[in-house]
């Protein structure tokens, strides 16, 4: 059942993408990411001295600190910055700068549906701009699933509150990595088949879930070669300006 969504894209589309980097001079990496109305900066410090608190002698630590557009952080923002924290610990590669402390700053510009995916995917770019080793990039991507059954990528904020159901997906991307190739399958299966982290609110079925991660998982494919392109162009603008 194809059904067209609020701003006239099909089911299947995602909306605009925009990405920028090394937007903010005094942090060691930052990113701009917009998806349609949804705009989100991400600014990373580090890696520096590990407080007490962080301390650990063989791995580094990743902190998230959530900036909302207004207000004070609540509930909604302390689970954002967890989930946020638990995916990026997964792709970086923690080994490289023992007893240090990354932080990641998330600022919302504006929440136009699917927040907490384009905050992960400003982070990531982020953290390739501040050179932090690792794995492979994640993409992050929204399923809204309605109440007929029929679900939707990449919702608007309007299109979230119409929905019985979402899921947040994060999947790997690792056509290009650094860890060795025997390291990039699990059991047998290539990393890229598996997820990074999956988050879901309201009530969907086995099924519907399934459903999910196939069409999200497809999506997903389009979002590296974007991010790509994105890096790119940094680096061939940085190059015609002689920063490089």
């Amino acid at each position: 059942m194809e059904v067209d969504t609020e701003d006239g894209r099909t089911q299947n589309q995602l909306r605009p993408l925009a990405c920028s980097r090394n937007i903010l001079h005094r942090a060691h990496g930052s990113a701009s990411w917009s998806q349609g109305d949804t705009k989100v900066l991400a600014a990373v410090y580090g890696p520096k001295a590990g407080t007490k608190k962080n301390e650990n002698p063989e791995k580094a630590c990743i902190e998230v600190i959530w900036k909302p557009k207004t207000g004070q952080i609540g509930k909604l923002e302390k689970e954002y910055e967890m989930i946020l924290k638990r995916t990026l610990q997964s792709i970086c590669i923690l080994t490289v700068n023992p007893n240090t402390t990354t932080s990641i700053i998330i600022q919302v510009v504006n929440d136009d549906g699917a927040l907490l995916p384009s905050a992960i995917n400003a982070a990531c770019v982020a953290l390739v701009d501040a050179g932090i080793p690792m794995k492979y990039l994640a993409v992050a991507i929204c399923c809204c699933v309605a109440k007929s059954g029929y679900v939707i990528l990449d919702p608007t904020k309007l299109e979230e509150q119409k929905m019985k159901a979402f899921a947040y997906l994060v999947f790997p991307n690792s056509v290009h990595s650094v860890l060795p190739e025997g390291s990039l399958s699990v059991q047998g299966e290539p990393i890229e088949h598996g997820i990074i982290t999956s988050v879901t609110h309201g009530i969907m079925s086995v099924d519907d879930y399934f459903y999910c991660l196939e069409r999200g998982r497809a999506a997903s494919v389009k979002l590296p070669d974007f991010l790509r392109r994105s890096l790119q162009q940094h680096l061939t603008d940085s190059s015609k300006a002689g920063l490089l």
